[in-house]
């Protein structure tokens, strides 16, 4: 997860030197980014709910079988997403309402970044394969690898190429080429022999995936739509939407360690599952979600403190660095709480109880989020504080019901 920002925060820092117009149709290209990858995303909460559970257990033809199929699923979906992302990236851009002048730098981004959609579909697979197993090192040194390339990449491509700041699209679809390539040595490791396709396997895998899949569009649409709130504020608009991509890359050096914590307490509990002691799974998940909070609070003291600093790193624009100050002071207020909802969430997932983790972030981002947004950000004419405000409590709203569902245990007995 640390790799992860480190590549998110250096895309940002290259775009803020090619000016915020970049930073704004980068912002966009990138969320458009994660709605394609969301099927790898839900596919790989589906897969590790399986995996980790079967790796508890004795019968290694059946975990064989399990491994393999979900390989072959990944590797479908992510051909497929590659072909869509490619072909209708010119319309799903242009339907933006948007300044025209980011559009075509949007798409074009768009179409680089899902050359790579398959290779991060074959990434996200087999390091959730490699982390249902334990084997978190070999999925680290596969995303070092590959995080390393692409940061060095990044400033190669951008600025001695005349590829510009597309390099850093570039770059990304070769680095998660090489890390791809790593992660399957590393899973040839697992299993002895070739087990092919269990229709039996894939089935189960999606039934579990297929509530995460839906959780992942309602996050990156919702995040999509904030894109054309913010597009539609009277004043500043384009320097507003920059001032967001940079502070979600700010923020993301909390979430991602809160959703690192959330991936090792789906496995966590899955395991424990697996051998039936669900007292002990119901334990896990909330020790694992309070070391969570901690760590998540003590890095958002850090970068609250240090604010001003941190923005005015990431673009040279006042206006920008102004609006992104204020998305740090307001939006990561409710970050510890924010971490609470995601790793007990992540529990509920590894226990195969992702229908009511979607309904939950349906909930707080579709009936709380994204209207209070729109009505106070702009009918009421308040602005991008009302919008972060809104973030706020929709956060709350989401952490207030997972921890109801979660100490009300039915998914242990389930």
């Amino acid at each position: 997860m640390f790799f992860e920002f480190i590549i998110g925060l250096s895309d940002v820092y290259i775009a803020g030197i090619f000016g915020k117009d970049v930073q704004a149709a980068y912002g966009l290209a990138f969320q458009m980014y994660f709605v394609f990858i969301l099927i790898a995303l839900a596919l790989s909460t589906g897969t590790v709910s399986v995996v980790s559970r079967l790796f508890s257990q004795a019968d290694k033809d059946e975990f064989g079988l399990a491994v393999g199929s979900s390989v072959i699923l990944f590797a479908v979906a992510g051909i497929l997403s590659s072909l869509a992302g490619f072909i209708f990236a010119g319309s799903i851009i242009g339907s933006f309402n948007i300044p025209e002048r980011l559009k075509d730098v949007a798409i074009l981004l768009l179409r680089i970044y899902s050359l790579g959609f398959l290779f991060d579909y074959m990434l996200l697979g087999i390091n959730s394969i490699l982390r249902s197993c334990g084997l978190v090192k070999r999925s680290l040194t596969a995303m070092a690898v590959a995080s390393i390339l692409n940061v060095f990449l990044n400033f190669v491509l951008a600025f001695c190429t005349p590829l510009g700041f597309f390099g850093v699209a570039v770059a990304t679809v070769i680095s998660l080429l090489a890390g791809s390539i790593i992660a399957a040595g590393y899973l040839t490791r697992i299993v002895d022999r070739y087990y092919g396709l269990s229709i039996s396997v894939v089935k189960k895998v999606i039934s579990i995936s297929w509530p995460s899949g839906m959780l992942q569009v309602v996050w990156q649409v919702g995040s999509a739509v904030l894109f054309l709130i913010l597009g539609a504020l009277p004043r500043y608009n384009v320097e507003t939407m920059a001032a967001f991509t940079n502070g979600m890359k700010i923020e993301s050096a909390i979430f991602l360690p809160a959703f690192a914590f959330s991936m090792a307490n789906a496995v966590v509990v899955g395991n424990v599952l697996g051998r039936k002691e669900r007292k002990e799974a119901f334990r896990a998940g909330i020790v694992t979600a309070v070391l969570g909070v901690g760590v998540v609070t003590a890095l958002t003291v850090v970068i609250m403190l240090n604010a001003r600093h941190i923005a005015s790193f990431l673009s040279s624009d006042p206006i920008v660095v102004e609006e992104c100050v204020k998305y740090i002071y307001i939006a990561l207020l409710s970050e510890p709480i924010m971490a609470w909802a995601v790793i007990l969430g992540g529990g509920l997932n590894g226990a195969g109880d992702t229908i009511g983790v979607m309904t939950i972030v349906a909930l707080s981002v579709w009936i709380v989020r994204i209207p209070l947004s729109y009505i106070l950000g702009i009918y009421c004419g308040i602005g991008a504080v009302a919008i972060w405000w809104s973030m706020n409590l929709s956060i709350l709203t989401h952490a207030i019901f997972v921890t109801r569902r979660y100490f009300a245990g039915k998914w242990a007995v389930a």
